[in-house]
């Protein structure tokens, strides 16, 4: 939904609901998003972020009966697409997901396609008055960014994808973009190093030809386009996990001129003060099919633990003070979960930011844990869950 002034869309992210195939997300969408809508926003036309895996993009693709299918469903519930989750190429439901979700990484031809693909699908499903949107990995898993030669190749295919998004709007009209999301444990993983990439990798001069010989433009031109299609998804989670201060990381984007395309709504749980007891509480946490990131404040000092399993082994071979934050979406209207806290502090700092100075044209809440969350945190059913988080979200801005 439209918010008033210069706030942006507002919606919810649909990776919370079944939609590992087509089929699927038909089925989530027709099911709980007109329920969700009729709750928040029951006058008002509701956008929505649609989640599509590489399979359900490729129907799609093929499909002209199923698009104009999807359109005439959106606009028959006085729905609008404004942003797609591309971010998991395949299932993420119900199976062990871990660093497989960055996979197939920005080097690959697969990843690749499938951006294409689903810009395609945006720029014929989104109405004419909104900028759609793509939310797309943080270029790779860390580990596996073994050499200058990845890096380049990450580059090489996001330059080709801005050149397809220009002329994708030289045909259709639209402005389709592409959001990279920073993440723990990732090659975009802290603000610095976002902004780096952008700066060393994709604004060089070099760059900036190669992608103005593939446009036939300057390497202004070549700039020009970058800007207009290629950004960030700024997910507060994910920065508030890494200890940065929320409105120097916004504003340092700003800065840079690294375009925000989507300011995502999320919390992660946080330990002020690890004891024995956090560890036990923890463990109800930890056995999740996700990576569960954790970051450590000790003596001043930041340590980065794939899991959280691994961050218990630390704690039991040196106890002593320190924090710790972990990557587990948690419901964003609570900050209190009992042993521990949340991060909701740090979506209160951004919105509050974004109020002061609208930094993005697109707002998402994206807690995906539903199905892993223990059950003291399950209150009501899905659709309660996520229009309180709606709710609370649109009350922070009014």
């Amino acid at each position: 939904m439209k918010l008033g002034g210069k706030l942006g869309h507002l919606t919810y992210s649909t990776l919370v609901h079944p939609g590992d195939t087509w089929d699927e997300m038909w089925h989530s969408l027709k099911t709980y998003v007109p329920k969700v809508k009729e709750r928040v926003a029951p006058k008002e036309r509701f956008g929505v972020s649609l989640r599509l895996s590489a399979a359900s993009a490729e129907q799609l693709i093929n499909s002209p009966r199923e698009r104009a299918e999807l359109k005439a469903f959106l606009d028959a519930n006085d729905m609008y697409l404004y942003t797609v989750n591309a971010f998991p190429y395949g299932p993420f439901k119900n199976t062990i997901v871990k660093e497989q979700v960055y996979e197939p990484d920005w080097r690959s031809e697969e990843r690749t396609q499938y951006t294409i693909n689903v810009a395609e699908i945006l720029a014929e499903v989104a109405p004419d008055d909104v900028n759609p949107s793509i939310q797309s990995p943080p270029l790779g898993f860390k580990p596996n960014v073994t050499g200058p030669e990845v890096e380049q190749a990450f580059a090489r295919n996001i330059r080709r994808v801005a050149a397809h998004l220009a002329r994708l709007e030289e045909r259709t009209g639209k402005t389709v973009t592409l959001a990279l999301e920073p993440e723990p444990y990732c090659y975009l993983e802290t603000t610095e190093e976002t902004i780096a990439f952008f700066q060393n990798h994709l604004r060089t001069q070099a760059s900036l030809e190669e992608l103005g010989r593939d446009l036939g433009t300057s390497a202004q031109g070549a700039r020009e386009v970058l800007r207009r299609h290629v950004g960030t998804v700024y997910d507060i989670c994910h920065q508030a996990v890494e200890f940065e201060d929320i409105a120097k990381s916004l504003q340092s984007l700003a800065d840079a001129d690294v375009p925000v395309f989507k300011l995502q709504e999320a919390a992660a749980v946080r330990m002020p003060e690890v004891t024995q007891d956090t560890v036990d509480a923890l463990k109800e946490y930890s056995d999740s099919v996700y990576l569960t990131q954790t970051i450590e404040k000790k003596d001043g000092r930041l340590t980065r633990f794939l899991n959280l399993q691994d961050a218990f082994k630390a704690f039991e071979n040196d106890p002593g003070p320190r924090e710790w934050r972990t990557h587990f979406h948690v419901p964003v209207f609570l900050e209190d979960l009992g042993p521990f806290k949340t991060t909701r502090f740090a979506i209160e700092e951004a919105l509050a930011f974004h109020k002061a100075t609208p930094v993005s044209g697109q707002l998402e809440i994206e807690t995906y844990t539903w199905d892993v969350l223990p059950e003291h945190l399950k209150t009501g059913d899905i659709v309660d869950y996520v229009s309180r988080e709606i709710e609370w979200v649109r009350g922070q801005l009014e």
